[in-house]
């Protein structure tokens, strides 16, 4: 049912002090709304500085889509106040706007409504805002306006030492990065386990769904609201989002030179349906180019391996884990929280340390595309119908079926005693007691957060439930006084970010068009 992990979580157990030191930072989405819901269309806040240099406060996709970055830091309490001070100083200086608290947008009925992200006139900021130009002709911009929470977990090196008996992280990178992909495999395998505790967008506006054959699968209530009775995490299924390009990638995660051969074969491969759309057209760019995926970071995962590029080199994603081996993991499967003002709770944090810990200790098979795609359907079960009354799990590529409830119970006896190991010298016994409170979830589904936001917006309709989230959030947190950051570093981030904006575009020497083709002529 789950691999036995019994040997390993016994050398966890005496080697108890290796865990201190766990590296974590988060990435947080979100949409700008007017008071009455619809979507900011106004630039990003200058008062914050710019969003291509600023290092916590930028934008994804959209002009108005905020992304909120916490430095890397081992400390729990002090990422999630870091992260609330940025929500904190944000809502203070987006005038009458508020921040939208669910994962799936819902005014936004046309696409022409959305302006994609600008960067300035740089060569750097002109391929950031094309790229985005590329994923909205590819797929459409309403599904990249749909927003998550992503968090950035690594292992302390003292746990690869004792673990693999490597002297340093530059001596053992390969067999560092050999110990992710067997955490990314187990994830694949087990991860579903996350939408069904956290998966928060169990319904959507019905304006959203544009493809009619979707919309009659979908129970729509007088309220505007579409739903899937069941449902957990709709914001990863293929609702809005298709790749059958990507599906044929056959990138898997077993070494890490054929993950990123992978991956870079698909930046030079042509698709036949992206060429169609041209690249520059009529003097526009549609597109950065017409490949299967126009840079790396466009490969949808739930989970990546990654390293810090190193940026003055002009690094891909790519070649600075082919350098240095993998450095951390970006787990990518977390909704918004709408129950919290900053997307994300302690409770989800402590649980994800303890799932991932866990997936680095249990025996991991190399997976072929096959097995993996296999994995895939655990995935889909959970994500359209996770807490459908005797949801049962695929074992072994779909060679047994078990309970859902029956697995997660079984996962949870392992979680449990490394939670025992990371509360070594926490009275409060926090991850335990995480552990306890989730656990009840697979006997009682109502507690998850789908089932909770479900019977939210079956209430008062997702637009009500949304505004009013909001606007209690930017009350709340307008008058909170920051905690660890000042009004000053917030000023000096914004000047300096401005600076650096200012030098880009001054200290560009290639056209665009001679700076596009030297990138690309590097990939291929």
């Amino acid at each position: 049912m789950i691999p036995d992990v019994s040997k390993a979580l016994s050398w966890l157990e005496k080697h108890y002090t290796i865990l201190q030191g766990i590296q974590r930072g988060i990435e947080r989405e979100t949409l700008r709304i007017l008071p009455d819901g619809s979507l900011s269309k106004t630039p990003f806040p200058s008062k914050i500085g710019a969003a291509l240099t600023h290092p916590w406060v930028t934008t994804d996709f959209a002009e108005s889509m905020l992304e909120f970055i916490t430095p890397v830091n081992t400390n729990i309490d002090y990422m999630l106040t870091f992260l609330r001070d940025l929500h904190r100083y944000a809502s203070v200086n987006i005038g009458d706007e508020m921040m939208w608290p669910l994962s799936m947008p819902c005014f936004v009925a046309n696409e022409k409504d959305i302006i994609l992200a600008q960067y300035g006139t740089s060569n750097e900021g002109r391929f950031k805002t094309i790229y985005r130009e590329g994923l909205k002709n590819r797929y459409g911009a309403m599904m990249q306006t749909i927003s998550g929470v992503h968090y950035n977990f690594s292992l302390p090196t003292a746990f690869w030492q004792a673990r693999e008996g490597v002297k340093n992280t530059e001596e053992g990178k390969a067999v560092i990065s050999e110990g992710y992909f067997t955490l990314i495999r187990n994830y694949y395998r087990f991860g579903w386990v996350i939408p069904y505790l956290f998966g928060a967008s169990p319904s959507m506006c019905s304006s959203f769904i544009q493809d009619p054959v979707k919309a009659q699968a979908f129970i729509e209530q007088t309220n505007g609201n579409c739903y899937l009775p069941y449902a957990t995490s709709l914001r990863l299924s293929d609702i809005g989002y298709t790749n059958n390009a990507q599906k044929q990638l056959g990138i898997t995660f077993n070494h890490l030179e054929t993950y990123v051969e992978g991956l870079k074969r698909a930046t030079r491969t042509e698709s036949a349906d992206f060429a169609k759309l041209g690249i520059k057209v009529d003097g526009h760019y549609r597109q950065l180019n017409d490949n299967v995926l126009q840079i790396e970071n466009e490969f949808y995962a739930p989970i990546r391996p990654k390293r810090v590029p190193m940026a003055m080199a002009g690094e891909s994603p790519s070649d600075a884990l082919l350098r240095g081996g993998i450095e951390y993991i970006e787990v990518r499967a977390l909704d918004v929280n709408p129950f919290s003002p900053i997307g994300i709770t302690e409770d989800q944090i402590r649980f994800i340390d303890l799932f991932l810990i866990w997936c680095a200790l249990a025996p991991a098979p190399e997976m072929s595309s096959k097995e993996l795609e296999c994995a895939k359907l655990n995935w889909n079960r959970v994500i359209i119908e996770g807490r459908k009354p005797g949801l049962e799990i695929g074992i072994g590529c779909e060679s047994n079926r078990e309970p859902l409830s029956k697995v997660g119970h079984e996962l949870f006896k392992d979680l449990l005693r490394v939670a025992d190991v990371l509360d070594h010298q926490d009275d409060m016994q926090r991850y335990r007691n995480v552990c306890e409170r989730l656990d009840l979830m697979f006997d009682q589904p109502e507690l998850t957060l789908s089932a909770r936001t479900l019977q939210a917006i079956s209430d008062l309709g997702t637009a009500e439930f949304g505004i009013a989230l909001a606007n209690q959030y930017k009350k709340q947190l307008m008058v909170e006084p920051l905690a660890l950051l000042t009004e000053g570093d917030f000023v000096q981030q914004r000047n300096l970010s401005i600076e650096k904006q200012v030098k880009k575009e001054q200290n560009d020497t290639l056209s665009f068009d001679q700076y596009l083709k030297k990138l690309n002529d590097k990939n291929v």
